[in-house]
Order: C-alpha cells, then structure tokens, then sequence
C-alpha cells in the first residue's frame, strides 16, 4: 500500500501491533488479510451487520443478525447505533490470531474501543492455549503441532476503528434523558441447563421481578432451550426471546480457516473448533432488551469452577472461561457503568459446586428439571426435545444425577442411555475441576454404580467441600452480588447443603456466613453511582453531616454515595498561644471545607474523633492522651460499622501526626476485614505546598503553620501576644522533622522544647493561613472526587 493511498483511507483510530518476524510459527495462523464488521443497518427489532472476510483467493460476505420479538431499537436515539456497533463486534473478538487487518466500520468510542482491544488479546491468548497448544481434533497441517511460544500479545490483529458516524450521531441531535435502571428488576440470561433454571427459581422463591431472556441460535443448539422456552414463554409473563445467526457465523468463519478440517460440521465432539468469545454475544444480545426495561441486575448462571487462572508453560490464562468467569462479570459490569448503563452482571451460583447445583434443581424444584437439556447433540422426539445420552455433558448430568440419588428419567434419558453414561464415565471420565472429578468416582464407585480402573481407584477421593457453599475471596466471595441477596439465598440453599466453608490458604473452614462480618459488606459496583448528579436533584443536596441526619435521611444519602470522610485529632497543648483542641477542630474544619466544595452527591462527613495518642505532651497541662491500641480498636469499629452502611471507601483525615501509626495499622484491618478501601492523610497530600509557604525548618508542632491557619479561621482564640519561637536543632540531618531524609523517631515534647513550640509562630499571618487552607483543601477535593467516581476495581487497579 502506498502512503499516498493510506492517507486518504486514513481512520481515525487505530490499535497498532508490532509487525510479526518471520521466524514466528504463529505467523502461519494469519490467514486471512481483513475482516470487516458493519456498517450496520437497524430496523426497530432487528439489526444486521455485514461480516466481510478477505483473503487471498477473494472477498466473502455473511450477514450477521439479532432479531427481536418486541420493538427495541429507538432509531431517534443517538446512542442506539453506537450500541448496536458494540453488538455487531463481539464475535470477531474470536479471530485476532487469525487476521492481519480486523476493521470495525460503526461508531465505537473510547471505552468500546478499550473494551474490544483487551478482550481480543484476551482471546487470542486463550485460543492460541486452549485450541492449539491443547489437542484439538479439528485440527490438521503443521497448526496442529505448534510450539509453546511466550509473548507478551497475541494478538495478530491490528484493529481499525473507522467511527463512521451515522446521522443519528450528529452534533445536532437531541439528547435523549438518561436512562434509569432498576435494580428490582432481575434479567436471566436463560436456556436449558440447569444453571439459568436453578438460578430462576431461585430468584422466584425470593419473589424477585423476573426476565428470562432467551437466545436462540440457528440451528440445533436451540434445541438445548426449547423445552425451557416454551415453558416460560407460557408461563412467566416477561419471557422474550432474541433469535440470532451466530451458530451460522461462526461456522462460516471457519471455512476461511486452512487449518481447520474440511468436515468439521459432520465431527462430533465435545468442543468446538475454534471459538472461546461466546457469552458476550448472547449478553449483548440482551442488551437492548435490558436497556428498553430499565433493569439494573443481569445474572448469567455459573458455577465455582468456571472462574480460574492458571498457567501452561508460562503462559497464563484463564483455561477458556473466561466469559464464565467473576472476572468476565467485573469487566462487564465496569463497562456498562462506565457507559453510563447502571447494571451490574453476577452469577448467584458461584459459591456451588456443579454437583450441588445439579442436587438442589433436582430436589427443590422438580418441575424445572424436568426441563433440563443439557447436551452437545439434542435431538427432537416429537414435540419434545430429548438429550443424546452419548455425549460427555450427558454422561456428567446423569453421573451427578445418579451419585445424588435423584432419577436421571426426570430429565428425558431412558434407562438404557442411563447405562451407558454411567460405564462411558467408568471408561472417560468427565470433564470437571480435578476435585469434582475424584469426588464424583468416589461416590459412584462407592455406590457401585461404576467399576473404576486401577489408575482412577488410586485417584478417587471425597471431597466433602463440594458438598458445601464455597466462599474464595477469589472466585466466590459473600461481597460477591448484592447484599439484599445474600441472606435470602443462602437459607435456600442451605436445605440442600452440607453447611458452608471459607477457603483459608489451601484449606477449606467451616463458617456460617449469616454470622461472618462479610455478609454486610457492600456489593462494590452497585455502591457506585454516576460521578455526576445535577444539584438540587435531591432533597438532601448540599447536606453531608451524618450528625445532623434523621435516620431515613440517613439510610437515602447512603444510598446516593458511598465515600466517607471521618476525621480524627487530639486534645493536647499548643504552646503558650494556641488552644488545645487545635488538631481536632483543624480535622473537622478541613472535612468540612472539603465536603462543601465537592459535587453533589457530596462525601459524607463522620463526626470527629477529638482524643489521639498524645503521651509526647503529657508534661503540659490540659493533654488527654488515649493510648495507640485503644485508637486503633475505636477507628477499626467505626470504619467496620461505616462499612455495613454501605460505605466502600473511607477517608481518614487526621489532625494530628501521633496519631499516625494507630490510624494506618485501623486502615489494614479494615481493609483486611471489610475489603473497602481506607486510607490515612496527616497531610500528605499538601504538605510539600505548605511547607513551600513556611519555610521554617522544624515546623512542625505550633509554629508558623498552625498559627497561620488558627489566624484564618479563629482567629480571637489566637494569643499572638504569647507566641514564643524555639526552632529546634538536632545533631544529625536525619533527625530533621522536615528533611526529605528524617528517620521517624520519638521523643516527650518537654525533653526538647520548654514551651511545646516546634517553628516560629511569630511569623504566622492571616493571609498565609488562608493560602495554606485554600491548597489543603483543593488537594483533598481532587483525591474525593477521584475516588467517588471509581469502584473498588478501578481503585486497585486501572481498567478499562
């Protein structure tokens, strides 16, 4: 291409890869020279969007397509073409191992584009592990046999993003009013497996407003939901179906793949051939739906064992679920929210072992196992949907089944293909976590339902866990979904449960979460709201004091905001001229100033903490000293109880420098045991710009600094008249209070300084105190602001 052409097809945003060496066995893989997506073309319920492939031997096109059974398209909304360019793009996140050029034609900003990138290497990585480095009898030439190579991407694609902007995209259009999103409102992305049916009656026990949403792929993978659907298209009122071509799509991709057997349509398998970016396009498949409800909570129906990372010969990856995973959850849900579409996607079945969601259907709802298709190859008998009893999803539903004691008959396998499963499970196995496969050996073998061989006797083990609610900090924590969730659902589940454990390291503890402090903890996406609410919106607009809330006044601003300030001092002499309640009143004072000039919804501000470890000035009279633990235990309380009001992030805003080691070991703890985000600032955040406006040396304790401030603020408790300087001198630059260099070292005031006084309070004034307020303040405003507008996430690590 020469640069005279490239100029002037030139797209606005590009995601650059580093050209591939030639040496590079992965280079054989790029076999396709562009994939084009879009542009595309919108009616009120259907949306297409063109898929063109160009190799070598030509160009090909295939209409992709989402039809709905409800108008859902708002073709007036200026949104809506850019949504329907995020729908249209999910399934070629499959081929950016596969591709030189992916280009997408429609309208995607930044944070899609951020979306798309990191999940096409994302992808890319698991496909390169899961499909070839793995065997994969789909496969044939040399891609079958590539080398374990360690790169930092693989991602061989380089993304185009045109941004064609359609007219409903025009400056011109009128902004349409923000969409609202009602967390009463509960979507199930549904089919008929048995995760989606327990997660319904779930949810329907716990009389929570319902929408299953159903998928319906082309072709026979339908079948696997029909039952199910035709149930609750009957029965359950706000049941909708989204009929899509992606089954179709996908195996049309795979015709441009030469490394892909020719007859791979007529191989039966328990794997397809090469596709591992799935979920998100049933999920986008919903959205529109989701966006015309106004619904707020999303579940999707997965398990304990789909969320896990992992490594093969260096390189790590999420062993092809990462759509199933927490992990897939949080990325969702933090781009929804940062799409300004307030939802949040969980699964309320992770703390269950696949053998136990199996058990509870079966027992607690039988109507709806009755309903259950789980099964690569279903086949219609009549006007009824039956499993193929051969395939190794039959062989596990029927062996957990059967090691429960319930009836595999319920869900449509005759006696005979109930055999067969089980002696295919003596011979194969099944494809679970290493722990449910021994677990489930152990107990078919003990039942004598199956003769193991000698190799899988030695294995076969009980796993008494699986038995029981998992809670990990990593894959199913008790924080893990809404908290008006958690008590409900888990008295349900404990009639069919063998108690719960909490993993500790690599051992598993028995717990009872109705009474573990996690249970209270807030759900950290939906205590985020939008970072940007129009004052005078709510009636407590301008109101932060907690002190001077009425308890439903209270329980409303929780509901708006979840960041704290609380701040803490002391009462302890100042020298000759300032009084002793100078730390605390100039903690409260700054929370304050920083509350009222934050944007609504404004911080909450805890009532001040008065008393702090104060022991250096005991020789002076009138300092009330508390000791560090007892410091820390208090702050630990309050910021445990902060927590279960919903509070995520808490800001401590300390007045005095003793106080600093017992605030920040407080800070750990409740990190540690309400997993918010707490952290301490003695003046860390201004404290160079203050300084810069001092500078005395040693100014630390009653000196320039707290006079000047005094001076602006209070200034008829000020007795300039006794103001005394003592700059202390110490032997060593590193025993400077101020130097960048100084060691922490301790010391009784009085063994230093006769009048308490550490600067030069003599050059205090109004003027610089005001200055001083004005940059401490602004200093905190901006760390407030940043912090109110992020989730948890995206504190500890940024995102997308």
């Amino acid at each position: 291409m020469t640069s005279k052409h490239r100029d002037s097809t030139q797209p606005k945003n590009r995601v650059p890869i580093k050209s591939p060496t030639k040496s590079n066995p992965l280079d054989q893989l790029v076999v396709i020279e562009r994939l084009e997506v879009g542009p595309v073309q919108l009616t009120p319920n259907r949306l297409i969007s063109p898929y063109t492939v160009t190799t070598r031997e030509g160009t090909s096109s295939f209409d992709f397509s989402y039809k709905y059974e409800e108008p859902v398209f708002d073709l007036s909304n200026p949104k809506t073409a850019n949504l329907a360019a995020v729908m249209a793009a999910q399934i070629a996140l499959n081929y950016g191992l596969f591709c030189k050029q992916i280009i997408f034609h429609d309208f995607l900003d930044k944070t899609d584009q951020a979306l798309l990138t990191e999940m096409a290497e994302n992808t890319a990585r698991e496909i390169y592990v899961k499909k070839f480095l793995e065997p994969n009898p789909f496969l044939v030439g040399k891609a079958a046999s590539l080398p374990t190579i360690v790169e930092k991407s693989y991602l061989r694609a380089e993304l185009i993003f045109q941004n064609r902007q359609t007219s409903g995209q025009s400056s011109r259009a009128k902004p349409k009013q923000a969409k609202t999103y009602d967390r009463e409102q509960h979507a199930i992305l549904s089919s008929g497996g048995k995760d989606s049916l327990l997660t319904y009656g779930l949810l329907e026990e716990m009389n929570r407003n319902i929408h299953p949403i159903f998928v319906n792929e082309s072709g026979r993978h339908w079948f696997t939901a029909l039952n199910a659907y035709r149930h609750f298209s009957r029965n359950v009122p706000k049941t909708t179906r989204v009929w899509t071509n992606s089954d179709r799509l996908f195996a049309w991709m795979l015709r441009h793949l030469p490394f892909v057997r020719p007859g791979f349509s007529d191989m039966r398998s328990d794997e397809y051939p090469i596709r591992l970016w799935t979920i998100a396009v049933f999920l986008f498949a919903a959205m529109p739906i989701l966006q015309k409800r106004g619904i707020g909570r999303v579940l999707i129906g997965d398990e304990f064992d789909t969320t896990d990372k992992t490594s093969f010969k260096g390189i790590t990856h999420y062993n092809g679920l990462f759509d199933q995973s927490r992990y897939f959850d949080d990325t969702m849900t933090r781009y929804f929210q940062k799409k300004g579409w307030m939802m949040s996607l969980f699964s309320i079945l992770r703390p269950l072992s696949e053998i136990l969601i199996q058990k509870t259907l079966a027992r607690r709802y039988p109507a709806l196992l009755r309903l259950q298709v789980s099964c690569h190859a279903a086949h219609k008998e009549g006007d009824t949907i039956h499993p193929c009893g051969s395939c190794e999803k039959c062989r596990r539903i029927v062996g957990m089944l059967v090691a429960t004691e319930e009836d595999p008959k319920a869900c449509g396998y005759s006696r005979a293909q109930i055999e067969n499963c089980l002696r295919a499970i003596a011979q194969k196995g099944v494809h679970q976590e290493t722990a449910a496969t021994e677990h489930l050996d152990y107990v078919l073998s003990s039942m004598r339902k199956i003769t193991l061989p000698e190799s899988r006797k030695k294995r076969a083990r009980a796993h008494p866990e699986l038995t029981k609610l998992r809670f990990d900090r990593e894959r199913s924590p008790m924080n893990g979904i809404p908290i008006d969730l958690r008590l409900p659902l888990y008295d349900l589940l404990f009639e069919h449960t063998a108690g719960a454990a909490k993993r500790t390291g690599r051992v598993w503890i028995d717990t009872d979460p109705r009474h573990d402090p996690e249970i209270q903890m807030p759900y950290r996406f939906e205590s985020t709201i939008p970072p940007k609410v129009a004052k005078g919106e709510s009636r407590l607009a301008g109101k932060f004091l907690l002190r001077e809330l009425t308890w439903p006044e209270a329980q409303e601003k929780f509901g708006q905001v979840d960041i704290a300030l609380i701040p803490v001092g002391s009462i302890e002499q100042h020298g000759p001229h300032l009084p002793l309640d100078t730390d605390a009143f100039d903690a409260d004072y700054l929370a304050k100033q920083v509350a009222t000039a934050c944007s609504e919804p404004k911080p909450i501000v805890l009532p001040c903490v008065p008393y702090g470890v104060s022991y250096a000035h005991e020789d002076f009279s009138g300092t009330i000293s508390i000791s560090p633990d007892t410091l820390a235990q208090f702050m630990y309380e309050i910021g445990m109880s902060a927590a279960k009001q919903g509070i995520t992030k808490l800001v401590i805003i300390n007045g005095h420098g003793g106080n600093s080691p017992a605030l920040h070991f407080a800070a750990q703890m409740i990190n540690r045991d309400a997993h918010i985000f707490t952290c301490v600032d003695t003046g860390e955040t201004s404290d160079a710009d203050v300084e810069a406006m001092s500078q005395v040396p040693n100014d630390v304790h009653a000196g320039d600094i707290e006079t000047s401030t005094s001076l602006a603020v209070r200034p008829e408790l000020v007795r300039m008249d006794r103001a005394e300087k003592f700059v202390p001198r110490f032997s060593s630059k590193y025993l400077d209070f101020t130097s960048r260099r100084s060691v922490g070292w301790y010391a009784r005031t009085a063994k230093i300084s006769t009048s308490g006084v550490f600067g030069d309070p003599t050059k205090a004034s109004r003027q610089k105190g005001e200055k001083m307020w004005e940059v401490m303040v602004r200093r905190l405003v901006e760390l407030v602001e940043s912090l109110k507008g992020m989730t948890l996430d995206e504190i500890y690590q940024k995102h997308l």
